[in-house]
């Protein structure tokens, strides 16, 4: 049943060049302390609404630092990178996404926001294929990585995503990564830890958890 949903949602918001037809439409992103109005799209993650576990990251993150260089992993169309760059005008930011779509809605978002600290980069596959040739912007380290990571592309390749990401924080970097519980969030908390990755719960809320990962 796992394989078969994968299958069914892959071309919706996994694959590279997504085939559904288009059908732009606008969300709000409304917190505390910043309103930002998001394009978004068929063809990309949460696309009619700020799905609840960015919502839930978002609204129980402490601020990333004020200068630096921070990451959202899977960004989609960018709530979570575009927050980030929005908190701390300082800092650059860089948001990574396989969908081609999500990445050209991400750019657009930035632009129609005035947020022009933040990047967006499309990378095949979540991570970079040769190292020796990537960008610098790519290559870390990071002080914060946000992230809602796409739990639903089978733990393999998760893991994979999660390795080659977490890998480039910096010394004393940190990661909060939101989970839907019933999705595995217990579970990839113990695969952190057995993986080297200091874990603990920050939050659990609306069946989340987020988790933070600290590298010493």
């Amino acid at each position: 049943m796992a394989h078969w949903y994968r299958h069914r949602v892959a071309p919706h918001y996994f694959e590279p060049d997504p085939e559904a037809t288009h059908r732009p439409a606008t969300v709000n992103l409304v917190l505390p302390d910043l309103h930002l109005r998001l394009r978004t799209d068929r063809g990309v993650f949460s696309p009619d609404r700020i799905d609840v576990g960015t919502r839930v990251l978002l609204e129980n993150v402490p601020a990333p630092p004020p200068t630096g260089r921070l990451l959202d992993v899977g960004c989609g169309y960018g709530p979570i990178a575009l927050a980030m760059a929005a908190r701390c005008p300082l800092a650059s930011v860089l948001g990574v996404e396989v969908n081609s779509r999500a990445v050209a809605l991400a750019e657009q978002n930035a632009q129609q926001n005035g947020l022009y600290n933040v990047d967006f980069e499309l990378i095949p596959e979540g991570q970079p294929t040769d190292r020796s040739t990537e960008s610098e912007k790519l290559s870390g380290p990071f002080d914060t990585i946000w992230s809602n990571p796409p739990i639903r592309v089978g733990k393999p390749a998760l893991h994979t995503l999660l390795h080659t990401w977490l890998g480039r924080l910096a010394d004393g970097g940190n990661a909060y990564l939101v989970v839907q519980r019933n999705l595995g969030a217990d579970s990839l908390h113990r695969w952190l830890e057995h993986n080297g990755y200091p874990t603990r719960r920050l939050a659990s809320r609306a069946g989340f958890r987020v988790l933070h990962v600290q590298r010493s």
